[in-house]
């Protein structure tokens, strides 16, 4: 795969992919969510993490499309969508099914969550796990006993937005949080751009600060271990917010039944790192999920 500056031939072609753009009212909000594919195809949702956009996942939805009918959801205080005054994760799960009815899938989803967006399939699956074929949580830390604490340095990371004159200049000051690199220079331009706003005053970014402030109660190890689907656990394996003793502990609330698939060469961003990884170790899971059927949890 190319890296640096200049985009390989895989990544214009997706961003030149047949889409639509659509918008819905949930909960009093206005929710934006992009579409690639067909309606009547088994379906994934695809759920961005946290300050970020819809637009992380337009270079991947279109590799999936020939096989799955794929949206997805801006979160309410994210990219195009509009704000709330709070934003508690339940919020957030009910707009992801909210879209999910909108766009007309047929059958049960499978939900693919990165980071914050992986929390909020969490919930889905243990709130409404019975309408999903399953959740792949992408690099999402549930910790003991507080698995909100790097969650709170990510909002003190974003707490105060600064405008820039111009777009150029914006760019430049835009950095991946958790800080890591990356080689796809592209890649990172790409979403960089799509994370800006024109105001009158300059350019600024688009989320809304308060999303990382905490609002829910249950902790995120209680929904985890009472998910009610099919779930996978993606890591980036130089990943230091999913390390392989939070991947163990994940396993365990899960009843040691859902697999655990480590991306190489990749840290958290591991969607913007590896992305052509992803997508083959996403086809293998979707692949086996057709067809196989789960080994029963431990009483």
């Amino acid at each position: 795969m190319a890296s640096g500056t200049e985009a390989p031939r895989w990544f214009t072609d997706a961003l030149a992919a047949p889409r639509s753009e659509r918008f819905l009212e949930v909960e009093g909000c206005r929710v934006r969510y992009l579409a690639w594919g067909e309606a009547a195809k088994p379906a994934l949702v695809l759920v961005h993490g946290g300050a970020a956009h819809a637009e992380w996942w337009s270079f991947l939805a279109p590799q999936l499309a020939s096989q799955y009918y794929v949206v997805a959801p801006e979160l309410s205080g994210h990219g195009d969508s509009g704000r709330r005054d709070a934003y508690p994760r339940e919020v957030w799960a009910r707009e992801v099914m909210a879209v999910a009815a909108d766009a007309g899938i047929a059958g049960a989803p499978v939900l693919v969550g990165h980071s914050l967006g992986g929390f909020v399939s969490i919930v889905a699956a243990a709130l409404y796990g019975d309408r999903l074929a399953g959740a792949i949580i992408v690099d999402s830390p549930v910790r003991r006993p507080d698995p909100e604490s790097e969650e709170g340095a990510r909002g003190r990371a974003f707490r105060n937005p600064k405008t820039y004159a111009d777009l150029e200049t914006a760019m430049q000051h835009f950095h991946l949080i958790p800080p890591q690199p990356c080689d796809n220079a592209f890649i990172v331009a790409h979403v960089a751009r799509h994370s800006l706003k024109r105001t009158g005053a300059g350019w600024t970014w688009k989320f809304d600060p308060r999303v990382f402030v905490k609002t829910s109660l249950v902790p995120m190890s209680d929904y985890l271990a009472h998910v009610r689907c099919r779930v996978c656990v993606f890591r980036g394996e130089l990943s230091f917010l999913v390390p392989p003793e939070i991947a163990e502990y994940m396993y365990g609330l899960l009843d040691r039944n859902a697999p655990i698939v480590e991306i190489p060469q990749a840290h958290h961003h591991l969607i913007l790192d590896q992305p052509l990884a992803f997508i083959a170790a996403l086809r293998a899971i979707l692949a086996d999920w057709e067809h196989s059927v789960p080994r029963r949890s431990p009483p």
